[in-house]
Protein backbone atom coordinates (compact mmCIF):
# COMPACT_ATOMS: atom_id res chain seq x y z
CA UNK A 1 0.00 0.00 0.00
CA UNK A 2 1.30 3.58 -0.47
CA UNK A 3 -1.46 5.77 0.26
CA UNK A 4 -0.28 8.96 1.20
CA UNK A 5 -1.51 11.04 3.71
CA UNK A 6 -1.49 14.76 3.10
CA UNK A 7 -1.39 16.76 6.17
CA UNK A 8 -2.30 20.68 5.75
CA UNK A 9 0.12 22.89 5.82
CA UNK A 10 -0.50 25.84 7.93
CA UNK A 11 1.39 29.39 6.68
CA UNK A 12 1.45 32.59 7.90
CA UNK A 13 0.39 31.21 11.74
CA UNK A 14 2.43 34.06 13.21
CA UNK A 15 0.35 36.57 11.60
CA UNK A 16 -2.82 34.47 12.55
CA UNK A 17 -1.91 34.49 15.85
CA UNK A 18 -1.28 38.52 15.43
CA UNK A 19 -4.61 39.46 13.88
CA UNK A 20 -6.60 37.25 16.57
CA UNK A 21 -4.82 39.12 19.43
CA UNK A 22 -5.61 42.49 17.21
CA UNK A 23 -8.82 41.68 17.04
CA UNK A 24 -9.66 40.72 20.59
CA UNK A 25 -7.57 43.82 21.62
CA UNK A 26 -9.80 45.99 19.49
CA UNK A 27 -12.61 44.39 20.79
CA UNK A 28 -12.14 45.38 24.40
CA UNK A 29 -10.51 48.82 23.22
CA UNK A 30 -14.13 49.28 21.43
CA UNK A 31 -15.91 47.90 24.34
CA UNK A 32 -14.69 51.08 26.81
CA UNK A 33 -14.60 53.47 24.05
CA UNK A 34 -18.34 53.23 23.17
CA UNK A 35 -19.41 52.62 27.09
CA UNK A 36 -22.15 54.83 26.55
CA UNK A 37 -23.90 52.40 23.96
CA UNK A 38 -26.43 50.26 24.98
CA UNK A 39 -25.40 46.93 25.43
CA UNK A 40 -27.17 44.96 23.33
CA UNK A 41 -25.54 47.17 20.55
CA UNK A 42 -21.60 46.66 21.89
CA UNK A 43 -22.40 42.22 22.77
CA UNK A 44 -23.48 41.59 19.54
CA UNK A 45 -20.87 43.52 17.73
CA UNK A 46 -18.16 41.75 20.74
CA UNK A 47 -19.80 38.17 19.61
CA UNK A 48 -18.94 39.05 15.95
CA UNK A 49 -15.12 40.03 16.42
CA UNK A 50 -14.93 37.11 18.58
CA UNK A 51 -16.18 34.40 16.12
CA UNK A 52 -14.11 35.71 13.61
CA UNK A 53 -10.94 35.73 16.09
CA UNK A 54 -11.98 32.24 16.83
CA UNK A 55 -12.31 30.79 13.04
CA UNK A 56 -8.48 32.48 12.30
CA UNK A 57 -7.41 30.63 15.56
CA UNK A 58 -8.92 27.65 14.11
CA UNK A 59 -6.73 27.85 10.66
CA UNK A 60 -3.55 27.60 12.80
CA UNK A 61 -2.04 24.42 13.77
CA UNK A 62 -2.72 24.99 17.38
CA UNK A 63 -6.39 25.56 16.49
CA UNK A 64 -6.81 22.58 14.63
CA UNK A 65 -5.21 20.72 17.03
CA UNK A 66 -7.49 22.25 19.54
CA UNK A 67 -10.76 21.14 17.80
CA UNK A 68 -9.17 17.91 16.78
CA UNK A 69 -8.60 17.09 20.86
CA UNK A 70 -12.19 18.70 21.78
CA UNK A 71 -13.50 16.20 19.10
CA UNK A 72 -11.54 13.32 20.86
CA UNK A 73 -13.18 14.65 24.10
CA UNK A 74 -16.89 14.65 22.84
CA UNK A 75 -15.93 10.79 21.63
CA UNK A 76 -14.67 9.78 25.10
CA UNK A 77 -17.53 11.29 27.05
CA UNK A 78 -20.01 9.39 25.48
CA UNK A 79 -18.06 6.01 25.76
CA UNK A 80 -18.21 6.45 29.37
CA UNK A 81 -20.53 4.51 31.41
CA UNK A 82 -22.40 6.87 33.98
CA UNK A 83 -23.42 5.86 36.79
CA UNK A 84 -27.34 5.37 38.27
CA UNK A 85 -29.15 7.53 40.31
CA UNK A 86 -28.79 4.72 43.07
CA UNK A 87 -25.45 3.98 42.87
CA UNK A 88 -24.82 7.73 43.28
CA UNK A 89 -26.93 8.38 45.70
CA UNK A 90 -25.36 4.82 47.76
CA UNK A 91 -21.72 6.08 46.92
CA UNK A 92 -22.28 9.83 48.15
CA UNK A 93 -23.44 8.38 51.88
CA UNK A 94 -20.82 6.19 51.98
CA UNK A 95 -18.25 9.06 51.56
CA UNK A 96 -20.10 11.11 54.09
CA UNK A 97 -20.13 8.38 56.36
CA UNK A 98 -15.98 7.55 55.79
CA UNK A 99 -15.73 11.76 56.29
CA UNK A 100 -18.15 11.70 59.48
CA UNK A 101 -16.10 8.35 60.82
CA UNK A 102 -13.00 9.99 60.21
CA UNK A 103 -14.08 13.50 61.86
CA UNK A 104 -14.99 11.88 64.96
CA UNK A 105 -11.52 10.05 65.11
CA UNK A 106 -9.19 12.43 64.23
CA UNK A 107 -11.16 15.11 67.05
CA UNK A 108 -10.44 12.26 69.36
CA UNK A 109 -7.03 11.97 68.69
CA UNK A 110 -6.34 15.87 68.45
CA UNK A 111 -8.06 15.73 72.07
CA UNK A 112 -6.74 13.10 73.47
CA UNK A 113 -3.09 14.88 72.16
CA UNK A 114 -4.24 17.94 74.07
CA UNK A 115 -5.01 16.35 77.33
CA UNK A 116 -1.31 14.43 77.42
CA UNK A 117 0.12 17.91 76.90
CA UNK A 118 -1.72 19.53 79.45
CA UNK A 119 -0.83 17.09 81.86
CA UNK A 120 2.74 17.12 80.79
CA UNK A 121 2.92 20.95 80.75
CA UNK A 122 1.22 21.25 84.07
Amino acid sequence: MNAKVETPEYRLDLVKWLVVIALVAAGVIANSYYAELPLWYRVPALLVAGLVALLIATQTAKGAATLALLRESVVEVRRVVWPTRPETNQTTLIVVAVVVVMAFLLWLLDSSLGFLASLILG
